[in-house]
């Protein structure tokens, strides 16, 4: 049971009615959703500080009777089976799972998703997201959307300029905003820049670190210090070693005019992120690790005390230090008040929100909940919470948790230790940024794509602005839990039906599968809106998107199932899961095929090498040998592998090249030529040994690509590449697309 809390329900004449219940939020099917005018908003008092971020001054006893509200124009969110009960029945065409014709085509998939990186406000209150375009290379753009309605997005970043960090390859906190200035990592040369965003004509960007010759130094997750008028960021140094690099924390000046080297503050450990300043600057907090660790396996919460000349002189351990605890803090942050509030998972195994106490050096639960507050450290600059006030000056925390599946927004009250569920279309959510009189929440659902939503107005940015349209092809996800070979034990996946509005297939045909391991491996899959998705259910398939053991979300111990276990643990849930379908009668157990990227894509060429459920794979800069890849990969995951394989004789075993004779079935392969995360060589020498082997086999390799695909040609063109393949050598159909397949040796 979950302990009681204050949640807000809803009513259509704007009559506020607050109850006691559980924490879970009312169905959404139940979600009257209507325009909230600017009167209707809570008093939030906005106060500066000149040494920190925005503070926001809370009225909660308002907010809290208040109808929370996210408006989308011209959108609506109902169920597809109540759209249809209210539509003229609709003849449809007979015809075999897989040859359906759709709408959602890979031009569709490619072309409309763009990428959100980060989000940030301006001096004025105005929102700036950080948004990656397919259409432009991948390029990423800082653009400010419009405040107002008759205003315009405006793009911020210049034509040759792109916002990106290569920072532990794989980036994030690429940028920093601070009034009418943002500070950004550009891609081409991995400088940090500072330009004006006012919008007057000096506004080019102007280099405030060295030029090295070649970007072999990169920056993340910076922010600013207005008491000493510079800017501390993670530094990744490469200078010496590419793949042994040196990651600190330095102070990039901001009085000068001439770039300058910038100063290490804090260093000795592997790998830093998260450095936050308390309000007046005298304090600054930072999460660090060290090898064999990954962040989320082990990691400290460090404070220093910043002296009158600049200088850290006291450095005190917060958290992490304790070697009989095992715990991963992370994501810290300064309340407007000084205090310092943070992530951690000790003793639960959840990811709960704690605070120091500092005149005791102790650390306080501020909300326990079987249910996780973070996310892994794959990327810097995330931010699951923010700070509040409310009229006394007391604590609230809005943040977003996920238990069972799905996301949850909520305020924490830290006086009472209460918790509060705030009812939004939104079944997952991502960052929290906050902003005047309100809070931005990047979010999704299972019919709303990634997009950012302006808690208590509406929809503001969306990674697919005109995927309503084919809203009436969408499958749902259903959240599924099935037994896994470990007796008692479960894991859990989204299973996507086949749907389409036109077609159906013959009562006595079921429908191929496609299955979807993700990357990581410590990561997880969400049941949102993703066309890619609906790329394949719209015409006549089957997919389900697994969270086999060893993902997050759902507790340490559910990680931990991983350890010393990857290619078995992995495996053997991903073909749990589809017998538990095939067992079920949902799919065509004849027609299995399975997909994957990086640490999936290691996931699905493992599954078809040392079982025999599936009758096809695709593997998209996938790990064929993983002693291989310790060898060659980054600093950042140098020792990762060792915590999820174990000694020489694993790493052999593990390893789907060492087993070519045991794979019985086709395997299309798509690989990015600069990847350094899993190098070209793992695809090619897969490649070539199955081709000698005589298995029907293709390769695709895509020029400028990196660890995963971000070119819309190169998106469409391994959409349409493997929905052919599996068509051609598992489907027994034709496709309605016009796809022009590549040439697939031993088969053709």
């Amino acid at each position: 049971m979950h302990p009681p809390v204050r949640s807000i329900q809803k009513k259509k004449q704007n009559v506020e009615i607050v109850s006691t219940f559980p924490a879970q939020p009312s169905p959404m099917a139940s979600l009257t959703i209507c325009r909230a005018t600017l009167t209707r908003l809570p008093a939030l008092q906005l106060t500066t500080s000149p040494s920190a971020s925005p503070s926001v001054s809370f009225n909660f006893n308002c907010f809290r009777s208040r109808i929370l509200r996210i408006i989308s124009p011209k959108r609506h969110h109902h169920h597809r089976a109540t759209m249809a009960s209210s539509a003229p029945a609709q003849e449809r065409t007979t015809a075999p799972y897989g040859s359906w014709k759709s709408p959602i085509t890979a031009d569709v998939v490619s072309g409309a998703s763009k990428g959100l990186e980060g989000t940030a406000v301006d001096g004025q209150g105005r929102l700036i997201v950080l948004e990656s375009r397919p259409n432009e290379g991948g390029r990423a753009v800082l653009v400010r959307l419009a405040d107002k309605a008759g205003d315009e997005a405006v793009d911020l970043t210049p034509k040759e300029f792109a916002v990106r960090t290569t920072c532990q390859e794989y980036g994030g906190g690429a940028f920093a905003v601070s009034g009418d200035t943002v500070i950004f990592s550009n891609y081409k040369d991995q400088r940090l820049y500072k330009q004006s965003i006012n919008g007057r004509a000096d506004s080019t960007p102007v280099a405030i670190t060295p030029d090295y010759g070649s970007p072999v130094i990169s920056y993340a997750d910076g922010v600013f210090d207005y008491r000493f008028n510079r800017f501390f960021t993670v530094r990744e140094d490469q200078r010496e070693s590419a793949t042994n690099s040196t990651t600190t924390i330095v102070a990039v000046d901001l009085n000068g005019k001439d770039v300058q080297e910038p100063t290490v503050v804090i260093s000795g450990n592997d790998f830093y992120a998260f450095p936050r300043l308390d309000p007046k600057g005298e304090r600054i907090a930072w999460i660090e690790w060290g090898h064999p660790n990954m962040p989320w396996d082990r990691s400290e919460l460090w404070v220093g005390y910043i002296s009158e000349n600049g200088e850290i002189h006291k450095r005190t351990c917060v958290a992490g230090y304790d070697p009989s605890l095992v715990e991963s803090p992370t994501e810290p942050k300064w309340s407007p008040g000084g205090e310092l509030f943070f992530v951690t998972d000790r003793k639960s195994g959840f990811w709960n929100l704690y605070k120091w106490i500092e005149s005791e050096n102790s650390v306080q639960v501020v909300y326990s909940l079987d249910a996780e507050f973070s996310k892994p450290l794959w990327v810097f600059g995330s931010s699951s919470y923010v700070l509040l006030q409310n009229n006394e000056g007391k604590n609230l925390i809005a943040c977003g948790y996920r238990q069972k599946g799905r996301s949850y927004l909520s305020i924490v009250d830290d006086a009472q230790s209460s918790l509060s569920v705030l009812d939004i279309p939104f079944t997952d959510i991502d960052n929290i940024t906050l902003g005047n009189h309100c809070l931005y929440i990047e979010g999704a659902s299972a019919v709303d794509p990634s997009s950012v939503a302006k808690v208590l107005n509406h929809i503001i940015w969306s990674s697919s602005p005109d995927s309503s349209k084919y809203q009436s092809y969408y499958s749902l996800p259903e959240f599924i839990e099935f037994p896994t070979e470990v007796p008692g034990q479960s894991a859990y996946a989204y299973f996507y039906p086949p749907s389409n509005p036109d077609y159906q297939a013959s009562k006595d045909e079921k429908p191929p599968l496609l299955l979807k391991s993700h990357g990581g491996p410590t990561g997880e899959t969400r049941g949102i809106l993703n066309l890619s998705v609906q790329y394949w259910t719209s015409r006549g398939w089957a997919f389900v998107d697994v969270n086999y053991g060893g993902s997050t979300g759902y507790g340490r111990e559910y990680r931990d199932r991983l350890l010393l276990k990857w290619g078995i643990v992995d495996v053997n849930d991903c073909c749990s899961c589809a017998k538990f379908l095939v067992d079920s009668g949902l799919v065509d157990g004849n027609r299995l095929c399975i997909t994957g990227g990086s640490a999936g894509g290691y996931t699905t060429l493992a599954a078809l090498a040392f079982k025999d459920t599936f009758k096809a794979g695709s593997s998209l800069y996938g790990v064929a040998d993983v002693g291989l890849l310790r060898a060659e990969t980054h600093k950042f995951e140098s020792h990762y592998i060792d915590n999820l394989v174990g000694d020489e004789k694993d790493y052999y075993e593990r390893s789907p090249i060492n087993f070519v004779d045991q794979f019985s079935c086709p395997i299309i392969l798509f690989q990015g030529l600069e990847d350094k995360v899993v190098p070209p060589d793992q695809a090619r020498k897969i490649y070539e040994a199955l081709k000698k082997k005589g298995l029907p086999v293709a390769l695709v390799e895509y020029e400028g690509e990196q660890h995963g695909f971000r070119k819309a040609e190169n998106i469409k063109f391994t959409l349409e590449q493997q929905m052919v393949f599996f068509a051609r050598l598992v489907g027994h159909f034709n496709v309605a697309d016009e796809i022009t397949p590549i040439k697939i040796e031993n088969f053709d």
